[in-house]
């Protein structure tokens, strides 16, 4: 008889207390590195504090890997319980959690690590999938199995508004920040093969271009309507929520839930205020 399945993932999965609680998830947090300052990402570092932070000191956090320790600190007490663990990582591609949590499941038997090749909530679908497939009785194998054949259905972009946060953080150059802002340029980036590119620009007032982009994002497309997570580094007024929702109920009529959530730390601090994007799986 097969061990039970505990399904867990890094912070940068991205899901509410509410959504963990309601499919039994267990996360493990990035770390937060402000100069001498660790913090935890969604622990006792948020994303208000980063806007507030670089306001006051134009300073943005780096964000920093969970060790190989604290892995087996956190997979130990699951295992010694009785379960077989399944973990859900950021892309190995952005950060060497998933390799961490490798050399920690090396020790410890039935712990089962999935490069995700995604992030935010993008892998928050991956993990909830996942404990769909739990609860319907599949061992760890088949469920770690199962989450690599469903990396090339995640679809995961942005709209950024301002690159100033990529700017600061070495990921553009200020030419083109400045020209982007100059020109009120908003760039999409998507994930392709486990790393962020640019595919596309809008231009003109942000909150047109959310809708735009989501309505050309969720064309054409077969998508799973289990649900769609549009997810955004700044708590969205409830009128513009709704507009949102309404755009995704247009493009994808039976969609079962429209589910809202934040971007944690890590994509925070490399985006910026004002980032938005419209998450999902592809049948």
């Amino acid at each position: 008889m097969s061990k039970p399945v505990f399904i867990t993932a890094d912070s940068t999965c991205d899901l509410t207390q509410e959504l963990l609680d309601r499919f039994q998830v267990k996360t493990i947090p990035l770390h937060v590195l402000l100069g001498e300052e660790n913090y935890l990402d969604g622990v006792d570092f948020t994303q208000d504090m980063i806007f507030q932070r670089y306001a006051k000191d134009k300073i943005l956090p780096r964000t920093a890997a969970v060790s190989p320790q604290e892995f087996t600190d956190f997979f130990t007490p699951l295992v010694e319980a009785g379960y077989e663990v399944v973990f859900l990582s950021i892309s190995s591609g952005l950060s060497a959690t998933y390799q961490n949590a490798v050399i920690a499941a090396q020790d410890l038997p039935g712990v089962y690590p999935v490069d995700s090749q995604q992030l935010t909530t993008g892998m928050g679908l991956m993990v909830l999938n996942a404990c769909r497939m739990r609860d319907e009785g599949m061992d760890a194998a088949s469920i770690a199995q199962a989450m690599q054949e469903m990396i090339p259905r995640v679809n995961v972009s942005f709209v950024i508004d301002t690159l100033e946060y990529m700017w600061k953080g070495g990921r553009c150059t200020g030419v083109a920040a400045f020209g982007a802002n100059l020109l009120n340029l908003k760039p999409c980036i998507e994930m392709r093969g486990g790393k962020l590119e640019v595919c596309k620009k809008y231009r003109g007032n942000i909150e047109k271009v959310y809708e735009k982009y989501i309505a050309e994002r969720l064309a054409g497309k077969d998508v799973d309507p289990a649900r769609i997570f549009v997810t955004t580094s700044n708590a969205p007024s409830p009128e513009l929520a709704q507009r949102l929702e309404d755009t995704v109920r247009k493009a994808v009529p039976d969609v079962q839930e429209v589910l809202f959530t934040r971007t944690g730390c890590t994509v925070t601090s490399h985006c910026g205020p004002g980032t938005m994007g419209v998450l999902f799986l592809e049948k």
